[in-house]
């Protein structure tokens, strides 16, 4: 028996039934949902994936950059169905191995544990669900190990640190016009030396959410959260210590995939939503002009957060076009 059997059991067709190191449980209303985790061991650290249902496997990578899988829950449940939904939590996020030097985690270095996952549990090639950061890793394990990946979903993501940077400078539109005695306080702790790290400064910002990645505020509350569901420390080592105004850290060095969109050939499909108001339609658009093989679709009732806020329409979307059977110029 292999590293992967003893650790996890028999993953596919039907996901992980027994030797479960640790079993996650997550609650959302009155309702609790129990979903099979265990630590895989890839490049010399431990990532913990959960999984649930039977089918073909759908891996899903979640945002952040230093988030973790809890945004997709229970949504994606909805999928268990007819797909081994696999939850995943990168290196030094979540409910993975702890990270001890935080400048160790690097974009290359996701992209590269994501692939050695997919390898080390012979899922290769699998359907793929990107979103936001995740969506970035998605491009680049696309671009990089094209044999890893069947189909390709990117929802409300971003195609380089441009468009990062030009999110945060929506953001800061948006808090501006919406809540100007909020920006009032930012620029008066910004003039005082504060930076977007600071607890005071990051207190402010949180007012954002509600406003700039929902079509409807009420709906930021869904969003389950734990006290390991964001490594705030992580966060500003990765994305910079002055985040909320200049990208750096990591997010500057992110790479540029517009040029490279076009070669892919796999079915891809782009999900926006009408009401992210960080990564604009205008921006997300863009992604039809450098992928035309993509299809493209632009949810009317949703922010950032399609899963939470339309997740019928996306589910049945999902569904077919997971479903579907690649051309002959996508095999």
């Amino acid at each position: 028996m292999n590293q992967v059997e003893s650790i996890l059991g028999n993953f596919y067709p039907v996901c992980m039934t027994h030797q479960i190191i640790k079993t996650q449980n997550f609650l959302h209303g009155n309702e609790t949902h129990y979903v099979p985790g265990a630590y895989v061991n890839v490049n010399g650290t431990q990532l913990w994936v959960e999984q649930e249902g039977k089918g073909e496997p759908l891996l899903l990578l979640h945002g952040g950059p230093a988030s973790s899988h809890l945004t997709f829950h229970p949504h994606f449940s909805a999928l268990a169905d007819t797909f081994c939904v696999i939850y995943l939590d990168y290196r030094g996020r979540g409910l993975s191995g702890a990270v001890k030097n935080l400048a160790s985690i690097t974009f290359e270095s996701d992209v590269a544990d994501v692939a050695a996952l997919i390898e080390t549990l012979d899922y290769g090639p699998i359907n793929v669900y990107g979103f936001s950061y995740g969506g970035m890793i998605a491009q680049a394990l696309a671009l990089e190990h094209p044999h890893l990946v069947k189909r390709l979903v990117l929802a409300n993501t971003l195609h380089s640190s441009e468009m990062w940077q030009r999110n945060h400078e929506n953001i800061n539109h948006e808090l501006e016009r919406q809540f100007p005695e909020i920006w009032d306080q930012i620029l008066e702790l910004r003039a005082a030396g504060y930076r977007s790290s600071s607890p005071e400064m990051r207190v402010l910002f949180a007012k954002h959410r509600p406003l700039v990645r929902f079509y409807n505020p009420d709906h930021a509350t869904k969003l389950l959260s734990d006290r390991w569901s964001h490594n705030d420390e992580l966060y500003f080592a990765f994305a910079g210590e002055d985040i909320e105004f200049f990208i750096g850290g990591e997010v500057a060095r992110l790479p540029d995939f517009r040029a490279r969109l076009k070669e892919l050939t796999l079915p891809l499909l782009v999900i926006a939503g009408r009401y992210d108001r960080a990564l604009y339609p205008r921006y997300q658009f863009e992604f039809k002009r450098f992928a035309p093989r993509a299809e493209f679709v632009m949810l009317e009732r949703s922010g950032s957060f399609a899963h939470l806020e339309e997740t019928e329409t996306l589910m049945t979307m999902l569904r077919e076009f997971y479903h579907q059977q690649p051309s002959n110029e996508q095999q």
